[in-house]
């Protein structure tokens, strides 16, 4: 039997660090989280950590920024519901996806690699952005919204509201608590015909209470 070739162990060595490594974070936070436990974990030696990462805060911050990198994002519709969309998947992603919830959890944790890097936060701030030009191109948006300026506040209030939700209820209740926000921004955001349009978790806008 032909043995793998050395690329596509280096792929898989990687990846299993990394899902390793989220395990340990999400269970335990970066300070607890040693290298051993992750390597433990992994089952794999310091060598084939350190060939692929420097340190323990190097893993950390590929963990945080790759947090995405298993999402398959809905597609469809573009703008301002593509966004709730998003949302909201990502509030039922927390539930299961690992990597998604160690890599936010690295994101609000003072010792970890987000105390000196704030770019996943730039991201997704990026990516609710391009949604919302989408949405002033299609005439979604009220006149005197700012889409960088908005895309910026949903990122920091979605990051409070998950961590307020982490802490009561383990993430139970996190579907529930987005859906609630967006009862209150979208009336500051959306033009009236587009707040009648849109739905939340498949529950008109206009008629959630």
């Amino acid at each position: 039997m032909k043995s793998k070739p050395p690329q596509e162990r280096a792929v898989r060595t990687r990846r299993a660090l990394l899902r390793a490594a989220a395990e340990c974070f999400d269970e335990c936070g970066y300070y607890g989280a040693g290298t051993n436990k992750i390597l433990a974990r992994a089952g794999m030696t310091q060598g084939a950590m350190y060939f692929h990462f420097k340190s323990k805060e190097e893993l950390a911050h590929a963990v945080m920024l790759e947090q995405a990198a298993d999402l398959e994002l809905p597609a469809e519709p573009r703008g301002l519901q593509q966004l709730v969309n998003v949302t909201l998947m990502l509030a039922v992603e927390m539930q299961n996806n690992v990597l998604l919830r160690a890599g936010v959890r690295l994101a609000v944790d003072p010792a970890g690699p987000a105390r000196h890097d704030d770019s996943i936060y730039s991201w997704w701030a990026a990516l609710f952005h391009k949604e919302l030009v989408v949405a002033r191109a299609a005439g979604e948006l009220r006149d005197d919204v700012d889409e960088k300026s908005f895309s910026q506040t949903l990122v920091g209030a979605y990051t409070g509201t998950q961590l307020m939700s982490e802490i009561t209820t383990g993430r139970s209740d996190l579907t529930l608590r987005i859906t609630n926000l967006w009862r209150f921004l979208l009336p500051g955001i959306a033009t009236p015909e587009m707040l009648a349009a849109l739905d939340l978790n498949g529950v008109p806008v206009m008629e959630t209470g």
